[in-house]
C-alpha cells in the first residue's frame, strides 16, 4: 500500500501532520545500550474506518535495523493521549496479526480512545462531538427525526458542512529498551516522534477525480475504487455509494471517512468475495430535502454512473447503490425517476413519498432502518407497504442494533432464506444509541448497517 499524508480538503479543520522524528545515527554494537533517539528514522500513521468514521489506530515507528519483536510489550511505547493496546515488529509500517522482525515497530492503538477520531460532526447546539456522536436531525441532516417534510434540517443548495476531517497525527516516544535481531539494545529515550507519514487503510486505494457533466452543467468531485487486478476483458459490477448531508462540501474524501458507506465493498475480504468498482461523489451541496425537490446534481449522478460504465469494463446489469439519509433519498429517488440504472438497492434511515415509489416494486431492495428514528421509520413503512400494495412480498425483520456479528449473520441467513425480492429490517427502538453518546438512532444506524457483510453480499448477487 502506498504511503502517503493524507491531506484534508479547504474545509477539513486541524492542522497538517508534523514532520518528526530525530536524525539517523550509527548502528550500537551488541549489548551496547545506546540512545534509540540516533537509530529512529521517523513514524507513520495508520488509520482505519469504522461504522462511525474514520480513527487513528496505529504508530508505525521506522528504526534504522531489524527489530526483534520478542522483546517488546505494550509499556515499550507511550503514545500521547492514547491508549497502546498492542506493539509488534513488522517489516512494513502496515498491521499483522501476528508480528516479525523488520525495521518497524508497529504500536497499536484502542479506537475507543476519545482522541481517536478523525471524523468530527457538529452538535445540533452548534458544539463538536467526534466519532459517534453525530449532528442533530434537525440541524445537519435531511433525512431525521421529527418535523413535517422540509422543515428542520438543511435544504436544497446549503453548501454549509455538517462535520470536520481532522489530520492523522500522534507523538509517540521509546519507554524501554529495543533490541535489534543482532543483538543491539537501543536505550529508551526521552525524545518524542511525531508521525510525518499516514496509511489511510482502504481510503488510500481510491483515487479522486472530477466529473463535468455537460447535461446539467454540475461538476461532480468523486472517489473512485478501481478493482486491484482490473482486466478490461471482464465485466465488473459497479456500487454507487452516495453520502448524507453533513458531509456536504467537507473534501472530497469525505465520502470515504465518515463511515463504512464507501470503504466497506472496497476492503481486501469484500474484494476477496465479489471484485466490483466503487463509486462515491463528493457532494458540494445538499442534493435533495424533505420536500423531494432535487437538485440538479442528482441527474448529474446518473450521468456519472454512465460515464464511469462506458470508461470501464462495467456490467450495466450488476449496478447497485446505496447511501444513507440524503443518501438514502437520492438512492430511492434515482431508482424511482431511472428504474433501469440499477439491478439492487442498499437503503439506510431514508424516505420518499409513498405515492411516487411504484417502480420500486419490480426492484431487489434491501432496507435498515430505525424503529426510534421517526421520520425515516414511517416513511419506510409506508413505502413497503405501498410494495406490498402492489403485488411484490416484502420480508420483515426486527433485530437487535447491539448484536454481535455472529448473530447479524444469522439474522440475514434468516431473512434471506425467505427468498423475497424486498427485504425490510428495523432495528429495535433504543438498540442504535449508546448510552451518553450524543448519536441519533437517525445516525446510529448507518454506523450498524454497513457492519453486517450479510448484507452486502446479497446486494452484490442480484442482477437485472
Amino acid at each position: 500500500m502506498e504511503r502517503r499524508t493524507f491531506i484534508a480538503g479547504a474545509a477539513a479543520a486541524g492542522a497538517a501532520a508534523v514532520v518528526g522524528g530525530t536524525a539517523l545515527g550509527a548502528a550500537a554494537e551488541p549489548n551496547e545500550a545506546a540512545s534509540s533517539a540516533g537509530h529512529v528514522r521517523g513514524a507513520t500513521a495508520i488509520t482505519k474506518v469504522f461504522g462511525d468514521g474514520q480513527k487513528l489506530i496505529a504508530v508505525a515507528v521506522e528504526y534504522d535495523r531489524d527489530i526483534d519483536g520478542s522483546a517488546l510489550s505494550t509499556s515499550t511505547f507511550a503514545v500521547t493521549g492514547r491508549t497502546v493496546t498492542k506493539v509488534y515488529a513488522n517489516k512494513a509500517a502496515a498491521l499483522a496479526e501476528r508480528g516479525r522482525d523488520g525495521r518497524f515497530v508497529v504500536v497499536e492503538l484502542s479506537p475507543d480512545d476519545d482522541s481517536a477520531a478523525l471524523w468530527v460532526t457538529q452538535q445540533g447546539g452548534g458544539g463538536t462531538s467526534t466519532g459517534s456522536p453525530s449532528p442533530s436531525p434537525s440541524s445537519s441532516d435531511s433525512s431525521g427525526s421529527g418535523g413535517a417534510p422540509g422543515a428542520g434540517g438543511p435544504k436544497v443548495g446549503d453548501s454549509t458542512p455538517g462535520g470536520t476531517i481532522v489530520a492523522a497525527k500522534a507523538s509517540v516516544i521509546q519507554k524501554d529498551t529495543v533490541r535489534t535481531t543482532h543483538g543491539a539494545r537501543y536505550a529508551a529515550t526521552g525524545t518524542t516522534v511525531t508521525t510525518s507519514a499516514v496509511v489511510n487503510l482502504v481510503v488510500d486505494d481510491f483515487r479522486q477525480f472530477t466529473f463535468e457533466d455537460p447535461a446539467t452543467g454540475q461538476t461532480l468531485r468523486y472517489n473512485l475504487f478501481v478493482p486491484k487486478d482490473y482486466n478490461p476483458r471482464k465485466r465488473y459490477p459497479l456500487v454507487l455509494f452516495m453520502h448524507d448531508a453533513s458531509v456536504v462540501n467537507v473534501a472530497t474524501e469525505g465520502p470515504l471517512v465518515q463511515g463504512l458507506g464507501a470503504v466497506c465493498w472496497a476492503s481486501a475480504e469484500d474484494q476477496a468475495k465479489h471484485e466490483s468498482f466503487v463509486l462515491a461523489p463528493e457532494y458540494g451541496s445538499v442534493v435533495i430535502d424533505d420536500d423531494y425537490e432535487p437538485s440538479t446534481l442528482f441527474d448529474a449522478t446518473a450521468n456519472l454512473v454512465q460515464a464511469v460504465t462506458e470508461q470501464y469494463s462495467i456490467d450495466e446489469n450488476r449496478r447497485y447503490t446505496t447511501g444513507q439519509s440524503m443518501g438514502a433519498m437520492m438512492s430511492l429517488g434515482l431508482n424511482v425517476r431511472y428504474p433501469d440504472l440499477f439491478a439492487a438497492a442498499f437503503i439506510v434511515a431514508g424516505q420518499w413519498p409513498a405515492e411516487q415509489v411504484a417502480p420500486l416494486a419490480d426492484k431487489m431492495l434491501w432496507i435498515v432502518v430505525s424503529q426510534d428514528d421517526d421520520k425515516a421509520y414511517a416513511g419506510e413503512n409506508a413505502i413497503t407497504g405501498a410494495i406490498e400494495d402492489a403485488g411484490t412480498q416484502v420480508a420483515t425483520a426486527v433485530w437487535d442494533g447491539r448484536s454481535a456479528a455472529a448473530q447479524f449473520a444469522a439474522d440475514v441467513r434468516s431473512l434471506k432464506a425467505r427468498k423475497a425480492p424486498v427485504n425490510y429490517v428495523s432495528f429495535l427502538t433504543g438498540t442504535t444509541v449508546t448510552s451518553g453518546s450524543g448519536t441519533s438512532a437517525h445516525m446510529g444506524t448507518w454506523h450498524i448497517a454497513y457492519t453486517i457483510p450479510g448484507i452486502r453480499d446479497w446486494i452484490m448477487r442480484q442482477s437485472k
